[in-house]
């Protein structure tokens, strides 16, 4: 969908910087603990947002011509991301925290602000905006080189790095299956806005994300060495 990669190419300068801001500031070793917490709380939804809208596209499908071949892609998907917020948990019991505390504690109000729009939207308006939304997380996916960037930097060991660098060899082929999909969905004017918006309201919260996990982590004034290879990716 030709708009939609316009969008997603006018949001790429300002997720990089925000990407190499995540990663180069000092305090890695204090920000990525922080950061694993923040993703489970937006991976452990991903499951939840596709099965609800696969539920809402067997609810259209006698009246919306894109409803069938949406829900097949979501179930499909949904399954391919099942227990991925569990890798997150596993990470974080490699850097000694505790997993059980992570799921009983409330996520961020960064986090709510990037998932619960698609509540939203799934629920009041239609399932399809939730493209937008696996379009930029998936296309901003973890550069191949970046679990070791952190394990390095943030001296951290390799075990606790898997969700990284699962995702940077997974996610490639999610972004070109999405984009694909979005080509041959017989989308109506309104779905391709539905879609757009959604893209641009996550590109915005994720950005917003990665800001707060910045300023809230000590030092984060000091002078920083930007890892120019991996600015551009998650």
């Amino acid at each position: 969908m030709t708009r939609l990669r316009v969008v997603l190419s006018a949001t790429e300068p300002a997720l990089r910087t925000a990407s190499a801001e995540l990663w180069s500031r000092p305090g890695l070793a204090q920000r990525y603990p922080r950061y694993l917490h923040a993703m489970h709380g937006v991976l452990r939804a991903s499951v939840p947002l596709m099965e609800r809208a696969a539920l809402r596209c067997a609810e259209l499908e006698s009246r919306d011509p894109c409803a069938g071949r949406l829900r097949r892609y979501l179930e499909t998907h949904s399954a391919e991301e099942r227990d991925h917020d569990a890798w997150l948990l596993e990470d974080l019991a490699a850097l000694g925290g505790d997993p059980a505390a992570v799921i009983e504690d409330q996520p961020c109000a960064a986090v709510a602000r990037l998932v619960g729009p698609q509540y939203y939207w799934i629920e009041h308006h239609h399932p399809a905006a939730l493209l937008g939304y696996i379009a930029v997380l998936e296309g901003n996916a973890p550069h191949i080189g970046l679990a070791a960037w952190i394990a390095g930097a943030a001296e951290v060991p390799e075990s606790a790095v898997r969700t990284v660098r699962e995702h940077a060899e997974l996610d490639t082929a999610h972004t070109e299956e999405i984009h694909r999909l979005l080509d041959d969905l017989a989308l109506t004017e309104g779905q391709v806005r539905a879609v757009t918006v959604s893209a641009l309201c996550t590109a915005q919260a994720l950005i917003g994300l990665f800001d707060h996990l910045v300023r809230t982590t000590p030092g984060r004034t000091a002078a920083h060495r930007t890892p120019t290879h991996l600015g551009a990716r998650v």
